[in-house]
């Protein structure tokens, strides 16, 4: 604007970035003597930071990635609301906790969305309970931080997930059962979710921190993984889906990016945005497609065997690096999944046990796929898998 060129929205980011160095050290940080002086100082962005007062590092970054002459380098609004310095200390003016079970004339007032949310929450958190750390990841609805509960010094992740996208893309119903499934599942190799909060804009998710990240990065960086890893990983996730399903979960959407590692290697299922409690048949179609079962790309009805099938699928890419029915178009995986076109690349060389247990897993008809019992009982899991769950190599 200076310049006297185009501009467009970005110029109030800007000013959010004046704005803030102004709360933070008193004055603009462009001032000069001058209008002259002014002006050259904005056009060459002469940014600096006053050693006094002290202010966090955090605050200086964000007033960095605002403050950039080339306006589509600016941080977005969205981006600045997720910001670690603005999650780490700004208080947002309405935070609704289920602290009593009793409606009070304020409780009435609040919008049906508020009070579903209120309904649901478990314990009385804010987010002064948190110092909040690195960003661990980034989703369509939200991010993830390092997190660490301030009086137990407990090191958590942090789900945070703006009410508006949820919303606008109808999926708080999702959210919400995801939250209750996951809330209700106590075994090793599920992530643990302790809790959460929430405030008028974002939702908080408080989860079990997983130190290794995606299992996916690890099968990319390795390409595939040995028989010994590849029979633990299976043999721990038929175990904790033996568990879901004794509870009445089904997963639906089991893939190695759904899929976490602990500090000692151990696996976690992590996302459970597709489950579904169900003692009988379902209809909806969900999950990723390479990771679909027959019943599902074809929309028929189905039921815990889709979780059956999709470890043939893990299996078989743990061990070839990419999934079995992969192809060039939509169509053409579509079709492969129904026809159960399975083939073996010669490599790498892969024991004949492992493509039996494959092959036993990927049968069209559901009711004759292998059952969890007899994955645990297969003589290749017996033969590879560590049972303890951990793997370091």
């Amino acid at each position: 604007m200076v310049e006297n060129k185009a501009h467009d929205y970005a110029v109030d980011n800007w000013t959010l970035g004046i704005l803030c160095y102004e709360f933070l050290y008193g004055a603009p940080p462009f001032e000069a003597a001058t209008q002259r002086d002014t002006f050259r100082r904005i056009v060459q962005v002469d940014l600096c930071f006053p050693p006094t007062p002290n202010v966090s590092q955090e605050a200086k970054n964000l007033i960095s990635r605002l403050l950039v002459r080339e306006s589509s380098k600016r941080l977005s609004l969205r981006n600045i609301m997720e910001h670690p310095w603005i999650i780490r200390f700004a208080n947002s003016s309405d935070q609704y906790y289920a602290l009593v079970n009793m409606e009070t004339e304020s409780e009435k007032m609040r919008s049906e969305t508020e009070k579903q949310w209120s309904r649901y929450s478990k314990r009385n958190w804010s987010l002064q309970d948190f110092e909040i750390g690195k960003p661990l990841g980034k989703g369509k609805f939200g991010r993830v931080y390092l997190a660490r509960e301030i009086k137990s010094k407990y090191i958590v992740a942090l789900k945070i997930i703006f009410k508006e996208q949820m919303e606008k893309h109808s999926m708080h119903n999702q959210l919400k059962r995801e939250m209750e499934i996951q809330t209700s599942l106590r075994h090793p190799n599920v992530l643990r979710l302790y809790g959460w909060f929430h405030d008028s804009q974002r939702i908080f998710l408080i989860l079990e921190y997983a130190h290794r990240g995606e299992l996916y990065g690890e099968l990319r960086k390795n390409g595939h993984f040995s028989e010994n890893q590849a029979a633990t990983y299976i043999l721990s996730l038929t175990q904790a889906l033996a568990y879901c399903h004794q509870k009445h979960v089904i997963h639906r959407d089991i893939k190695p990016e759904n899929l976490l590692l602990d500090h000692q290697g151990r696996l976690k299922i992590a996302d459970f945005g597709w489950s579904v409690q169900s003692s009988s048949k379902r209809h909806t179609m969900c999950g990723t497609l390479d990771y679909l079962a027959p019943e599902m790309v074809e929309n028929k009805a189905h039921d815990y065997a889709v979780d059956n099938w999709t470890l043939g699928i893990l299996c078989y890419e743990f061990l070839y690096g990419a999934p079995p029915f992969e192809a060039a178009t939509q169509r053409d995986t579509f079709r492969r999944i129904v026809q159960v076109d399975l083939c073996f690349p010669p490599t790498p060389n892969v024991f004949q046990e492992a493509k039996n247990l494959i092959s036993r897993l990927l049968v069209r008809e559901s009711s004759k796929r292998l059952s969890l019992r007899n994955i645990m009982e297969h003589p290749w899991i017996i033969r590879f898998a560590n049972s303890s769950g951990i793997c370091n190599n």
